[in-house]
């Protein structure tokens, strides 16, 4: 008997306590996947796993800090000892620092970035790599933003962590084509998110698609249907209801 694609899948998505974390981890869910939400806020974790079960799925919280090196690398032994398997990852976890000229940018700022936004990125990889590499159809993929491939004054923490971290899974993809592996990073685009209102906070947020709308898209690289390979893909909103 056929279920949802993906059925009896487990499925770790970063930064699910808000946003498009949380969008896309209740996206999964629907797809049948059980679902590993990671974030700091227990409270907001709390609440997405309400949104899934709303939804008829199921997950596990696991509540962390990505910054902590150590909380990091036991993700993947961790869902090893509880699981036994990992079907897909999702990084969706984004620092974006302060607005600033690259000269004046603090420590702090730059720890926050490069913890975030680069360094989660090798601990989330070498911690499942060997969980993703044996699972009948592995999936990953990260969110990613433009602002990568285009240096713009004032964000040169962000930029060039988020260009860093697409340096390293393309690379990572590179390494895995001749595995069952598929690895992609997800452009959202313009996006209603908490990072999206630290940046333009006198823009009007409804006029901006919702972490929901993209959501169905970014779930939809996990599928195994899903065959593009070290790719870095533009995912549109959901266009709107009709009346």
């Amino acid at each position: 008997m056929n279920g949802p694609p993906l059925h009896d899948s487990i499925a770790l998505v970063t930064g699910a306590s808000r946003g498009i974390g949380a969008a896309t981890a209740v996206a999964l869910a629907r797809l049948g996947a059980h679902v590993v939400l990671t974030a700091r806020t227990q409270g907001g974790l709390e609440e997405t796993d309400d949104a899934i079960r709303a939804a008829g799925g199921s997950a596990t919280l696991l509540p962390l800090d990505l910054k902590d090196g150590e909380q990091a690398d036991a993700i993947g032994p961790s869902l090893y000892q509880r699981f036994g398997r990992l079907d897909v990852m999702v990084h969706c976890a984004g620092a974006l620092g302060r607005l600033t000229p690259v000269a004046h940018i603090m420590p702090n700022d730059w720890a926050d970035a490069v913890g975030v936004n680069l360094a989660a990125t090798w601990r989330l990889i070498r911690s499942c790599d060997p969980l993703l590499r044996n699972a009948p159809a592995g999936r990953a993929v990260f969110v990613t933003d433009s602002r990568a491939r285009s240096p713009l004054a004032y964000w040169g923490a962000y930029g060039a962590t988020k260009a860093g971290m697409e340096h390293l899974v393309l690379t990572w993809a590179d390494e895995l084509r001749k595995t069952r592996l598929r690895v992609n990073l997800a452009d959202p685009g313009v996006v209603r998110s908490r990072l999206r209102y630290l940046a333009f906070p006198g823009e009007d947020p409804e006029q901006l698609p919702a972490p929901s709308d993209v959501a169905p898209a970014l779930a939809a690289l996990c599928l195994p249907a899903e065959t593009r390979h070290g790719e870095v893909i533009r995912v549109a909103a959901a266009p709107p209801e009709g009346p």
